[in-house]
């Protein structure tokens, strides 16, 4: 899943991706984009290339990305900052239900 995208270029260079997370703003970008986007990801894609297939079942994975100084600190922030905003939205929403109950 692609997510944590700085501009359309990037959301364009995974065109085919099963799933994607994409802010409001590069949505509204996209949207006024009508130019041809081809799909750069595919199974047949995928399967035509000669990358050595690995397979990881859990504790490999765990190793691995353990191993990976980047990864850890990467992933552990953006979950920090997910959760951040979490709890940002889930303010606007109490706000939001006050006003409304309040009349405002």
């Amino acid at each position: 899943m692609g997510a944590s995208f700085r501009n359309s270029g990037e959301v364009k260079a995974l065109a085919g991706c099963d799933l994607l997370t994409i802010s409001p703003g590069l949505l509204a970008e996209l949207s006024q984009d009508h130019s041809v986007v081809t799909a750069m990801l595919s199974v047949e894609k995928s399967k035509a290339c000669d990358l050595e297939k690995i397979h990881l079942d859990e504790k490999a994975f765990r190793w691995q990305h353990n191993e990976d100084r980047m990864a850890v600190e990467k992933l552990s922030d953006g979950i920090r900052k997910f959760a951040a905003d979490a709890i940002k939205l889930e303010t606007m929403i109490k706000e939001k239900m006050l006003n409304v109950k309040n009349g405002q």
